[in-house]
């Protein structure tokens, strides 16, 4: 009895091995796309009021962490019984990635009606704000959904080769990962003014060591915040083209000569502005056809 629940222990310990040496060389496959899934949605938690900050992220946090539930079984049950299904699932989330990383940059360079529909002004109401703040929040949930796809995919296929118990508890880690601890980092840049502000009123000296780390924390924000929308878009690119360029044979072998992360965020670039010409003009034709119906 004694020695049937030693070698029990010794047995949990071995397999506790294995998930945690799994885990360093998934978190290692994973850690480019957790880096863009940082960048992306930093970008897509910054610009609200300071007091709704934390409450949206958590609403953001929440919403990823049932993405990542939905997601998890889905992907082990596709892993063992329909693998093309993965495949298929990956290249429609990097449409849509490649699709919202080409409207951002469209959106900077041609000028268009909406242009401030997605960003809180003094003359909205608080209904307004509230409900720019609620659409908003859906669209980081869905991009959210599609990275965690992509990250769940790359780290099974780290462990693809393993049995099912070390690929459940090993991916499982890295989607718990990629949202407590991007979402713990994100919640840290946007939070940079008001720790900023607590510094500088930390005592009544003036000009203290605690009072210039404050004002470059406060004065840093709005450039961490603008870089982070660049590196975001570029981040939804360089996804998008990587999925594509893994997935696709003739992407794969797209431009062979350039380096991958340039072929990559070309092949973003060029399929997000396919999609976007696409969905703009199913759009003008709805319009049409709405505008003849009436």
């Amino acid at each position: 009895m004694a020695s049937g629940f030693f070698a029990l222990l010794d047995d949990i310990a071995t397999l506790m091995d294995d998930v945690a040496a799994m885990s360093k060389i998934t978190a290692k496959k994973t850690a480019g796309i957790l880096g863009d899934d940082l960048a992306v949605n930093a970008e897509k938690a910054s610009g609200f009021m300071s007091e709704r900050e934390i409450p949206v992220l958590w609403a953001i946090s929440k919403g990823s962490m049932i993405n990542k539930l939905i997601i998890l079984p889905v992907a082990f049950l596709l892993s063992a019984f329909l693998p093309a299904a993965i495949t298929v699932a990956l290249i429609l989330g990097g449409l849509y990635l490649a699709y919202e990383g080409a409207e951002k940059i469209y959106e900077i360079f041609v000028p268009h009606d909406d242009a401030s529909h997605n960003t809180v002004s003094a003359e909205m109401t608080e209904a307004d704000i509230l409900a720019l703040e609620k659409e908003r929040v859906k669209a980081a949930i869905v991009t959210d959904f599609i990275l965690s796809v992509e990250i769940i995919i790359i780290a099974l296929g780290a462990v693809a080769a393993e049995p099912l118990s070390i690929q459940i508890p090993v991916v499982s880690l890295i989607a718990l990962i990629a949202t407590v601890g991007v979402y713990g980092i994100v919640a840290l840049i946007v939070r940079m003014d008001e720790f900023g502000l607590r510094l500088i009123n930390l005592n009544e000296e003036e000009n203290s060591f605690s009072d210039k780390v404050g004002r470059l924390l406060v004065s840093a924000l709005p450039w961490v915040i603008k870089s982070l929308s660049i590196i975001g878009t570029i981040a939804l690119l360089l996804v998008a083209g990587g999925i594509f360029a893994h997935n696709i044979h003739f992407f794969h072998d797209f431009l062979h000569q350039l380096p991958d992360i340039v072929k990559e965020f070309l092949v973003g670039l060029i399929v997000g502005f396919v999609v976007l010409l696409l969905v703009m003009g199913v759009k003008k034709i709805i319009r049409l056809f709405k505008g003849k119906k009436h």
